[in-house]
């Protein structure tokens, strides 16, 4: 079990003004894993202001200074990958192997990307008579969620940090205990004091309280669609910048003429990766009516190999939800999909056999799935796959960009050209082509109710950026 008792405010670790903790609860066992401060409107003051008063000499630094600190910061989250993974497959419930891949994997690569960006990137631009600037966008909130809880954390602080901007960060209660492992890595690699601040507690104070405070410039919000409106809400009073990262309903797009097999598989994976808690998860699989048959059928034995068990036993594919909450939460939805007449191909609401403890769901596919049912509509944020059928492209489009989301998404053809002007008639943020894989690189973010600005890459450098224009008097012509 870990206990922290401190924050991390101006440099060094800080007794919490108020005395509650937080209970941190291992999401297989349902035991005690972990306890954090909860922290107060008192925190969060002393949090900003450190970061207030830290900003000019850091956001003064040259680029190289900046990116060697990432760099140090990437070597020291390579250093404790292992443990890292362990420590959030407690908390969120991934197999083992697959945490240490993708939920440290990621993070340890984000931080050494930016490192090597700034390396490249063109803080001044001449633009005619102008010399056009680029600068850091002052003191930033990061509030970050609990499913992919150390990768959102890097996605928002490396790139702040690298553009000159000072960070007071608030992580998940659900999964906070891996945030603390990056503030230690943080303060061994000798960033300046105030410039990364960790604040852990609940989102209506801690949280509304560093997007409310006047001396916070920007809030980078990943969460919730009904959160993020609070924070806009809160932020328009002193007319923050602020970049949202919010909830998702991807559909996957099989036309006619796909690999049925590969799509059906590539779908099911990407909407059951990490028990299905990915806001950007291909949750609507649609079909062609004359395929429904065959889909169906084929869903119904790539869903057989999703194992649900331990995350450390070495042959689960599934671990459990992250906590009781959202188990009871997605059980609902699966009634929901029953009762709406939809057909049940697999799983159900029905506890998993074998396992009594640990908040574990069936991995659950339905068949003739009606687009404006509600589990079709609403993010679900389990192993839930709704099979929609349609009559042509047309009509597959219109589905695909009926939800008030777009975050992400996917086609399937053995036409890329095809595939990909398909992809374009999609209001999403992302699209993959036949399973292309996630890029680090590329930007992240969505369209409509799945927020606003882009994470990753150097879109996500560009987030945390001020443009400013030096009017030039014109050289005189010769």
């Amino acid at each position: 079990m870990q206990v922290r008792d401190q924050l991390y405010i101006n440099g060094q670790w800080a007794a919490p003004k108020g005395g509650k903790t937080i209970d941190v609860i291992n999401a297989s066992t349902e035991e005690l894993m972990g306890r954090v401060p909860e922290g107060t409107q008192d925190d969060v003051n002393a949090a900003v202001a450190a970061a207030r008063a830290a900003f000019d000499s850091w956001s003064a630094r040259p680029a190289a200074e900046r990116a060697a600190f990432l760099q140090k910061i990437h070597e020291g989250l390579k250093a404790r990958m292992e443990e890292i993974g362990k420590l959030i497959a407690g908390e969120v419930g991934m197999p083992v192997k697959l945490a240490t891949m993708i939920q440290a994997g990621s993070p340890t690569a984000t931080f050494g990307m930016y490192a090597k960006l700034l390396g490249s990137y063109a803080f001044e631009e001449k633009v005619g008579n102008s010399l056009v600037l680029r600068e850091p966008v002052g003191v930033v909130a990061a509030i970050t969620p609990w499913n992919y809880p150390l990768h959102q954390i890097a996605a928002k602080v490396a790139p702040a940090l690298a553009a000159g901007c000072t960070v007071v960060l608030k992580p998940s209660e659900v999964a906070p205990l891996n945030a603390f492992v990056l503030a230690e890595i943080i303060h061994a690699a000798g960033l300046p004091a105030g410039v990364f601040n960790l604040v852990t507690g609940y989102g209506p104070v801690v949280g509304e309280a560093m997007a409310a405070h006047p001396d916070v410039d920007m809030v980078s919000f990943t969460g919730s669609t009904r959160a993020g409106k609070r924070v806009s809400e809160l932020a328009s009073a002193t007319v923050k910048r602020v970049a949202l990262e919010l909830g998702g309903k991807s559909a996957a797009v099989v036309l006619e003429d796909a690999d049925l097999a590969a799509a059906v598989k590539g779908t099911i994976n990407a909407c059951f990766l990490n028990s299905g808690q990915t806001c950007s998860a291909h949750t609507r699989l649609l079909v062609p009516e004359s395929k429904y048959d065959e889909a169906a059928k084929i869903a119904v034995e790539v869903a057989k190999g999703f194992t649900v068990g331990d995350p450390f036993g070495g042959a689960a594919k599934l671990g459990p939800l992250v906590s009781e909450l959202q188990r009871e939460r997605v059980r609902g939805y699966i009634r929901k999909g029953i009762e709406s007449g939809a057909e049940l191909l697999a799983g159900g609401a029905d506890a998993p056999e074998g396992l009594p403890k640990g908040y574990y769901v069936k991995p659950t596919i339905f068949g003739r799935v009606k687009p404006d049912a509600t589990i079709a509509q609403e993010e679900i944020f389990g192993p839930v796959l709704s099979i929609i059928t349609y009559r042509d492209e047309d009509e597959a489009v219109k589905i695909a960009n009926s939800t008030p989301y777009g975050l992400g998404g996917g086609v399937w053809s053995k036409d890329e050209e095809r595939a990909k002007k398909v992809a374009k008639r999609m209001r999403t943020g992302q699209v993959d082509i036949n399973g292309g894989p996630f890029n680090l690189q590329a930007p992240f973010g969505g369209y409509k109710q799945s927020g606003n600005g882009r994470e990753l890459g150097r879109f996500g450098l560009e987030e945390f950026l001020e443009y400013k224009s030096l009017q030039l008097k014109p050289e005189a012509k010769a």
